[in-house]
């Protein structure tokens, strides 16, 4: 098997994904590669995407989450509210954007944390109790 197959996500639109997707890259300071009235290519942050205008036959569901993994509270509480705008909030970091899309804004510290076996329990029981994450208050668990 070819190790350079692409393998990238095809995100499934009711008939708005151009404005998803200049949502996305202005989000993650993204770019369009192609598109078509049916189809657009795009990449944020190295990695490429579909976005399918198919109708309404399906729509997203939080069983898929795109994760944000962030190195600071600045990024957590930026990408909370940009994506968060107009859409949901939901615990442990969670939400769902205008478009339905799921996304998980996550610090990059909290796997060391959750697997901490002295302070693992804690930091969950914290966790559980946040919508967004503030790491200073993971950390203090």
């Amino acid at each position: 098997m070819q190790q350079s197959t692409p393998l990238y996500p095809c995100l499934w639109f009711d008939g708005n994904a151009r404005t998803a997707v200049q949502f996305y890259c202005e989000v993650f300071d993204g770019d369009i590669i192609s598109e078509n009235p049916v189809v657009l290519i795009f990449r944020i942050r190295g990695q490429q995407y579909m976005a399918l205008n198919g109708g309404p036959q399906y729509q997203f569901t939080p069983a898929i989450s795109l994760v944000v993994s962030c190195d600071t509270q600045d990024e957590i509480d930026l990408y909370w509210e940009m994506l968060g705008y107009k859409g949901h909030y939901q615990p442990c970091g969670w939400l769902t954007d205008q478009f339905g899309v799921s996304w998980q804004v996550v610090p990059k510290v909290l796997p060391t944390l959750m697997n901490n076996p002295q302070r693992g329990t804690a930091v969950l029981q914290a966790l559980l109790k946040m919508q967004k994450i503030d790491i200073a208050a993971l950390e203090n668990a």
